[in-house]
């Protein structure tokens, strides 16, 4: 492939990763299927019926900067 075309290709993986991610999750609860979401520290368990439980609290995200590196412990 041509550089132009892969940096094309390269620049629209976030959206692809996206929409797949957002199917997968509308796929899995129309199967029957409950997933597990995080949301402000908070792990849910949504239930296709929508209803949700509490299943863990865990540490809030931690913001970082587009193109800054963390070192993971």
């Amino acid at each position: 492939m041509h550089d132009r075309v892969i940096d094309y290709l390269e620049e629209h993986i976030p959206e692809l990763a996206e929409s797949a991610v957002t199917q997968a999750y509308w796929q899995s609860l129309a199967a029957g299927n409950s997933v597990l979401e995080s949301e402000n520290g908070i792990i849910y368990e949504r239930f296709p019926d929508g209803s949700s439980k509490v299943v863990k609290t865990i540490e809030p995200p931690t913001s970082v900067a587009i193109g800054a590196r963390r070192k993971l412990l």
